[in-house]
């Protein structure tokens, strides 16, 4: 007789637990950084902070870069930034998507300023933030084929303009570098990046873009 097939079960007690473990972490790092610098924040004294073992730190986050991309994740993709998501997601028009892309831009570089300056004053040296960076933008390229796709879908990317291409504007644009080159060393306001961007996105992108910038 045929073994009965089990049934993946995820218990609703220990996922919450997993999260609550995972906070703690998390939150015993950004408190060591702040108090001890990076050099200090070291596996063990994490695990001592949040009341784990070490290898519970090492099984969640896989290393001290695992954490630090943790505490950035935090500060930007939180609940403002999951609304605004789900808006885009319910939003039918393509050229509306794009603009709600400019406003998800400027809300995730405006809360990473915080962060990217407590990892710099806590001593993170420059090639480990490089590579960090590097990551989140590699992640952020990938999250950005679904809009190029929906665009593509619907007939309202720009003639002569290919996907790939498309799709590397929109990573481009909505970069971290261009938002500091504007915001922090031009002296825009995060208004003005974001309806800048919104237009330019829909002007440069789609068959149908409109500029509401004043002549």
């Amino acid at each position: 007789m045929p073994r009965a097939k089990t049934r993946a079960y995820q218990s609703p007690v220990r996922q919450r637990q997993a999260e609550d473990t995972r906070r703690r972490i998390a939150d015993a790092a950004r408190r060591l950084l702040r108090s001890k610098g990076y050099s200090a924040m070291t596996v063990d004294a994490i695990a001592a902070e949040a009341g784990v073992a070490a290898p519970t730190v090492y099984a969640i986050f896989g290393s001290k870069t695992g954490i630090l991309t943790e505490l950035l994740d935090q500060s930007t993709f939180g609940p403002e930034y999951e609304n605004l998501v789900e808006q885009a997601r319910g939003t039918p028009e393509p050229e509306m998507r794009l603009r709600i892309a400019a406003k998800i831009a400027r809300q995730v570089h405006d809360a990473a300023g915080s962060a990217l300056d407590l990892l710099k004053g806590a001593g993170v040296v420059a090639p480990q933030l490089a590579r960090l960076l590097k990551d989140r933008e590699g992640r952020r390229y990938a999250a950005q084929e679904h809009l190029i796709g929906y665009l593509e879908e619907h007939g309202k990317l720009r003639p002569g303009l290919n996907r790939t291409a498309a799709w590397d504007v929109l990573w481009s644009f909505t970069s971290r570098e261009l938002y500091r080159l504007l915001v922090i060393e031009r002296g825009w306001t995060s208004q003005a990046y974001e309806d800048w961007l919104a237009d330019t996105l829909a002007v440069t992108l789609t068959s149908e873009g409109r500029s509401s910038i004043p002549r």
